[in-house]
């Protein structure tokens, strides 16, 4: 094998970028495919519980350790109509959902998402249609949902079994209103006004909400930057935050696919430049920031990803079931830590989506669950980042691929919790040919030693976790982390993801 490559790392508690957000680990569960039906909610499975949800999902939702989770779309929030998840399951009506070109019974609405969130122990982020609706029904769900008692739609939620308000902070302002591909689309002066219009509304209920404004679907989108601009100078003073969304895949150029941290790390600062030249432009004090409500890795164009046409509305069919290789969750854990380094501006991410659907969960109807390789890295950041995070300097070599070139080949954030005397480097290797042989200078730190050190990483980078087999290739044992003095090093192979957690001795 070549030889590793030295790159090397500097980490000082004193230059912090910013808090560990719990809302950075949080998902999303759409009205899409398998995700609700036969992937959280199956009554018939012999794992349900009493409400119909899968006992296993549960326990591997909270395993992964998701903090928030965004429902129910997506593009499905942008034709659905709330009323019809409500009340006796027998009387709800069936719909066509036109997003997935599927048919929805209705069996899962705003009560089970909210009883199952409260299982799941996940903090629910709620959608509202701004696309075939507006300010009165986003009103109405949030009446339905916050309002403890006294009115006819919260005395409607008592008499559907909810006897307190959910209490539900983040909602989300629609969803990709600028997609042509989007029921109801609109341009972004006809969204902007319709967006602050439905905040104020929803302010008039409860000031304290967390708003999150639609920011464009993609940063290839030709709308995105002026969509920005022109929303975020509408909404600026009664949002919080705009949406992000960014989705990768291997084009059959792993080097390339490997640049995607370096990709969304760009797509971040220039939603930033976009949010503070509105901010300047208004004089404004007010800092509004990014919700990245929908990121992962998705092979849009395979067969997988193919939806129904013609004459047929499944329910619940397969669709969007990517599996992932070794590589894929390399790319995930290498997004979280993108996000994590931008924690000043980025305060709630999504990864999307929870179960089945371009899934870190995967089930069979009836039968098993199991992990997928991106999976791990998710469950053992979320675990085990605490506290702030800090800001490194960092010496990397350049790598290039596809039409990306010169980028770093190591991606690397680390956290430091004082109360629990740790600090956590969460380092990635996006060369698909070289080790790097890390060498971290951590004696700003104090005294410290490796607790643990785990490297996921595979011969194969193309080996995938399936129903039989998920667990042969896991997070390994890196032997070789080590601490001298006031270093740290460790050899971290081509195509991997690693975690070194470190005691901190004041």
């Amino acid at each position: 094998p070549a030889e590793s490559t030295p790159a090397t790392i500097t980490i000082d508690p004193a230059f912090i970028v910013g808090p560990v957000r719990r809302r950075t680990f949080g998902a999303f569960v759409e009205h899409l495919g398998r995700c609700v039906y036969t992937g959280i909610f199956e009554p018939e499975h012999p794992d349900a519980d009493e409400d119909g949800f899968r006992k296993d999902v549960l326990e591997l939702t909270r395993e992964l350790g998701v903090s928030t989770v965004r429902y129910p779309g997506g593009n499905f929030v942008s034709g659905y109509r709330w009323e019809d998840g409500i009340g006796p399951v027998d009387q709800r009506p069936v719909r066509l959902d036109l997003a997935w070109h599927s048919t929805d019974p209705n069996s899962v609405g705003v009560d089970e998402f909210a009883k199952w969130s409260a299982k799941a122990g996940v903090e629910p982020m709620m959608a509202v249609n701004l696309g075939t609706r507006g300010v009165q029904e986003a009103v109405d769900l949030l009446e339905y949902c916050n309002i403890d008692g006294g009115t006819a739609l919260s005395e409607q939620r008592r008499a559907n079994g909810a006897a307190n308000g959910y209490g539900i902070r983040m909602w989300c302002l629609g969803n990709e209103m600028d997609g042509p591909w989007q029921i109801g689309h609109k341009n972004a002066q006809e969204y902007g006004r319709l967006a602050a219009d439905t905040a104020r509304g929803m302010r008039m209920i409860d000031p304290g909400l967390e708003l999150v404004a639609c920011g464009s679907s993609g940063p290839t989108m030709p709308t995105f930057g002026e969509w920005e601009r022109v929303v975020l100078t509408e909404t600026y003073d009664v949002v919080d935050l705009v949406s992000a969304h960014q989705y990768f895949e291997d084009s059959g150029d792993l080097q390339e696919h490997l640049a995607a941290g370096h990709k969304m790390e760009a797509f971040i600062r220039d939603i930033v430049s976009h949010i503070d030249h509105v901010k300047s432009v208004r004089k404004s004090s007010k800092q509004v920031n990014i919700s990245f409500d929908e990121w992962n890795v998705w092979h849009m164009s395979r067969g997988e990803s193919k939806v129904p046409s013609g004459n047929d509305w499944p329910v619940a069919p397969v669709l969007l079931e990517d599996t992932y290789t070794v590589a894929d969750a390399v790319v995930v854990g290498d997004l979280l830590v993108t996000l994590l380094r931008n924690t000043d501006r980025v305060h709630s991410a999504s990864l999307a989506q929870l179960v089945n659907v371009i899934a870190p969960i995967m089930t069979e109807p009836g039968g098993r669950s199991w992990k997928q390789t991106t999976f791990h890295p998710f469950a053992l950041t979320s675990r085990h980042a605490s506290g702030t995070v800090l800001q490194l300097a960092v010496e990397s070599p350049l790598v290039s691929g596809g039409t990306t070139a010169g980028f770093a080949a190591l991606s690397a954030v680390a956290t430091y919790d004082a109360a629990k005397g740790e600090a956590v480097v969460f380092a990635v290797n996006r060369s698909a040919t070289g080790a790097l042989t890390l060498d971290a200078a951590v004696g700003g730190l104090g005294n410290v030693r490796v607790i643990e050190a785990l490297t996921y990483s595979n011969k194969d980078p193309y080996w995938q976790a399936t129903a039989d087999d998920s667990s042969s290739v896991l997070p390994a044992e890196n032997v070789t982390a080590k601490t001298d003095g006031g270093r740290l090093t460790a050899e971290l192979p081509a195509v991997s993801w690693s975690m070194i957690r470190l005691a901190v001795e004041a």
